[in-house]
């Protein structure tokens, strides 16, 4: 069923973290030609340390806590290097005995704006006044106060638009700025985290690396032709 749903992936993985059931999507995004070959691998065996390893980390806290993943922003990259945002959601899958078996999880391309609507036209300002600023980024009032809307008014119309909250479009906007810089530029990272945002190296990266599932200087490497 979930061959036919366009735009997600969908996988089980097994308490070692392997793939026991995955959908069409996520094999053309791997670069694969059939399910067959995600079965019983890793993220990393798939897609390669650099990619994989996030991903596993990720898992590897689903399975040992047993808490739900809900609706995390990422930036997914796969094998054949097509990037993308995703909202991801993860949940443990219970044995007989409610010990934890396997985990099974959905990621959800965002959607993109229309930007013929008129709900866009209301927070066209608020876009171009927050993608203006990425190195000294606005407060959700301060793009309130620029919508003239409350908080909640804007936030209602941006999870109509992209899918998010205004905090996680702005976080977005920033990762996007980020990305393109590592990929395109030879910035240092220490500038690309001032140019983004960020007050220190560290905190860029610990919140690129919660977003992308790899360090700015991993995420690099994928402009090399042996990444």
């Amino acid at each position: 069923m979930f061959d036919l749903i366009p735009n997600v992936v969908f996988f089980v993985k097994n308490k070692a973290g392997c793939y026991v059931s995955v959908n069409q999507t996520l094999v053309e995004r791997s670069g694969r030609k059939s399910k067959a070959e995600l079965i019983g691998c890793s993220p990393s065996e798939i897609l390669g340390s650099h990619l994989g390893k996030g991903y596993e980390e990720q898992d590897q806290k689903v399975l040992q806590s047993g808490q739900h993943l809900i609706d995390e922003l990422e930036l997914h990259v796969y094998q054949n290097r097509e990037v993308g945002w995703c909202l991801t959601g993860k949940r443990p899958l219970l044995g007989k005995n409610n010990e934890i078996v396997g985990l099974v999880g959905v990621s959800r391309d965002l959607k993109l704006p229309d930007v013929t609507s008129e709900d866009f036209d209301r927070i066209s300002e608020v876009v171009e006044y927050a993608q203006d600023r990425i190195a000294n980024p606005p407060s959700l009032q301060e793009l309130a106060d620029v919508a003239g809307m409350s908080i909640y008014q804007l936030d209602r119309r941006m999870k109509k638009l992209y899918d998010l909250p205004t905090g996680q479009w702005l976080l977005k906007i920033r990762i996007d700025h980020a990305s393109r810089l590592l990929l395109n530029s030879d910035h240092s990272i220490a500038d690309i985290a001032m140019d983004c945002g960020y007050g220190d190296q560290s905190a860029f990266t610990r919140q690129f690396r919660r977003t992308t599932g790899q360090t700015p200087s991993t995420f690099r490497k994928l402009r090399e032709p042996d990444a």
